[in-house]
């Protein structure tokens, strides 16, 4: 794979939380925002790099790096989910972009579900993609996966250590088989957040709650997925009111394939539409 070309990122000082980094790209003159919110082990770079510039002949694009992913914040808190919702919106406010289309990637998910739920008015509507609203379905296997993730975390926290902790299979080994660009973008983690962040995952839970939102929907459905379960990511469509669903014939990594560009775009187009119908997009 060839080093693609990403849009120019820049360093943005978020009060009171630290400094983030964002890609962006213009737009078309009054063009609605996305906000794209990468997955777990991942960066903006590495998730959207086959969409930037698909996306970008409709909507203005702001990509955060996640905190502890790549150039994103760095903070000696423990990692939580929510605090990445609220890292997103103090950039989108930073930005001053107004009501955005949310997109959410695998993690990305629910940091953008829970920025729906905790920053209303920054949301018109959103794309779920390759994501849930719980990880780890069956109780007996959540329980056995949080006390590993715990484990884990707690010994990155404890020991500092360095990036070549195994997770999801990268190792040093792995990584010198990687593009360049992708390994210099994985070298750059925090991985004690990476850990801590994968704890987060494998504790959260919508469910009480996915069917109150009430923005223009659509899920990507990855139907060949063997990291977040395809049912799961059907059941998330049926029970978020209105929300409409698009197969996708690929497996979790799907964004990584050109062919990703055209389903993310008519999904967000349709809920960019569906938005402006009803006055949530200003």
């Amino acid at each position: 794979m060839t080093e693609p070309i990403l849009p120019l990122g820049r360093r943005i000082e978020l009060p009171h939380r630290g400094t983030t980094f964002v890609r962006e790209v213009a737009g078309p003159p009054g063009a609605p925002t996305l906000l794209l919110v990468h997955g777990w082990v991942a960066s903006a770079g590495m998730n959207w790099f086959q969409v930037f510039e698909p996306l970008s002949r409709h909507f203005r694009i702001v990509a955060p790096d996640v905190r502890g992913h790549a150039r994103g914040l760095r903070s000696r808190r423990v990692f939580r989910l929510a605090d990445c919702a609220d890292d997103c919106a103090a950039t989108l406010v930073a930005l001053g972009t107004g009501p955005v289309i949310a997109v959410g990637y695998s993690m990305g998910g629910p940091i953008t579900q829970l920025l729906w739920r905790r920053h209303r008015d920054l949301v018109a509507g959103l794309v779920q993609c390759a994501t849930a609203p719980g990880f780890v379905p069956v109780s007996t296997a959540r329980v056995a996966y949080q006390a590993w993730m715990l484990g884990l975390a707690t010994a990155a926290r404890g020991a500092a250590l360095a990036p070549a902790i195994p997770v999801v299979g990268i190792g040093r080994a792995r990584t010198r088989r990687l593009p360049a660009w992708v390994a210099a973008e994985l070298r750059r983690h925090d991985w004690r957040m990476i850990v801590e962040a994968g704890h987060s995952l494998s504790t959260y839970y919508a469910g009480r709650w996915i069917g109150e939102i009430d923005v223009p929907t659509a899920v990507l459905c990855t139907a060949h997925d063997r990291a977040v379960q395809s049912n799961l990511q059907r059941a998330m469509a049926d029970a978020i009111p209105g929300a409409t669903r698009h197969d996708v014939a690929s497996g979790h990594l799907a964004c990584r394939r050109i062919e990703f560009a055209d389903p993310l775009l008519r999904a967000c187009d349709e809920v960019a539409d569906r938005a402006d119908r009803v006055g949530l997009l200003g």
